[in-house]
């Protein structure tokens, strides 16, 4: 009976309805050509048959035997039929596409909820309707337990940005927040405006908001890690210069008693003196400037005027007359924006080391300007 009782496209009732939307009688030429709808008809029991439409697609066949008293259906009660079928058909389509918009939006909140970015839903009136997990655990924290998130436990700073996107329906570019009261968390927050489908203001703010604060720590812990590696490099460099530098200073106090009179010795003794001086005092210079933590000043100067200074502070490390310093000369000068002293010092360390490649014979320390 199974066989027969099924609705199907393929064969009987169910295919002839999906090729033409008539009204079936069982006495009717359509069924009299055709076997399997003869069979459904005789193991129903039917007199005839209704399609059942849900927005032109076939969702069901009404079957009717004749009435109570034996006589048969009239065409104007089938027809009444038929059109009552359709507003069911109707309904079961509009049934089904609610119980599709629920299941979406479920799932949409769904997804929404396990983010690990917190997002808001801020409407026109300024009522949250909308905040999943992550978003109550960064602005729920004063709210109560079980009570619904509102718009007045959103941070000062953030709820007036929301109130501007909702006047303009301008969205926010992501901006880096730092809560007062947790000056060590760092979130970066985005507020996109929810159109409707008028034009006009947004219906809706999105406030989508990303905690970064362990990043942000693991950041600073990389940043420690390489100053600390700096420091231990820094601290080998200037070991290692301070060790030459006392090298000279070392050999003439082991001979200090023994030809302190002699007026060369002395001399010589003057001349180690004073360039081991100069070094330590520049390695403590470089010291003082690695030590700062920010620029101390910043200002607009000329790049051949730095070159010439520079230039000049080199050669107090190594005096040579024979070297000089020669700049080509540039329609429009360079002029460039810094730390005056600092790169006046990181100047001169290039163009001493200049200097010292070939103090034999020093000629010309002629820079690429550009």
């Amino acid at each position: 009976i199974l066989e027969h009782v099924e609705l199907s496209t393929d064969s009987g009732t169910g295919r002839f309805f999906t090729q033409s939307l008539r009204i079936l009688r069982r006495d009717s030429d359509e069924v009299a050509g055709d076997i399997e709808m003869q069979k459904e008809f005789q193991v129903l029991g039917m007199q005839a048959a209704v399609p059942l439409l849900a927005r032109e697609c076939l969702a069901g066949v009404l079957v009717l035997d004749s009435r109570l008293t034996g006589e048969p259906l009239a065409n104007s009660e089938l027809e009444l039929v038929f059109h009552l079928l359709q507003e069911v058909g109707l309904a079961l389509r509009n049934t089904w596409l609610h119980d599709q918009l629920v299941a979406n939006n479920a799932m949409l909140g769904d997804v929404l909820r396990e983010l690990s970015s917190g997002c808001v839903v801020v409407n026109r009136n300024l009522a949250i309707i909308h905040a999943n997990k992550a978003a109550r655990n960064i602005f729920g924290r004063s709210v109560k337990r079980g009570a619904e998130l509102e718009f007045n436990d959103l941070p000062a700073a953030l709820g007036s940005k929301v109130f501007q996107v909702l006047n303009t329906g301008n969205g926010i570019a992501t901006f880096k927040y730092q809560p007062p009261e947790s000056p060590q968390a760092l979130y970066y927050v985005s507020i996109l405006p929810v159109q409707g489908q008028a034009a006009g203001q947004p219906s809706m703010a999105l406030l989508m908001i990303e905690d970064h604060s362990q990043q942000e720590q693991l950041r600073r812990l990389e940043i420690e890690t390489s100053n600390l590696r700096l420091v231990k490099t820094m601290a080998d460099r200037l070991a290692h210069e301070i060790g030459n530098a006392l090298v000279p200073l070392s050999t003439h106090q082991q001979l200090l008693h023994d030809k302190y009179r002699d007026p060369e010795f002395r001399s010589s003794l003057e001349a180690a003196l004073a360039d081991s001086v100069k070094r330590i005092a520049r390695l403590t210079s470089q010291m003082r400037y690695l030590a700062r933590d920010a620029i101390i000043s910043k200002e607009a100067l000329p790049l051949a005027q730095l070159l010439e200074e520079a230039f000049q502070e080199a050669q107090k490390y190594q005096p040579l007359k024979s070297a000089n310093l020669q700049l080509e000369k540039r329609e429009q000068p360079i002029v460039l924006a810094g730390d005056r002293a600092a790169l006046k010092h990181a100047v001169a360390e290039v163009l001493l080391n200049a200097l010292q490649a070939n103090p034999a014979t020093p000629q010309r320390i002629n820079p690429a300007v550009r």
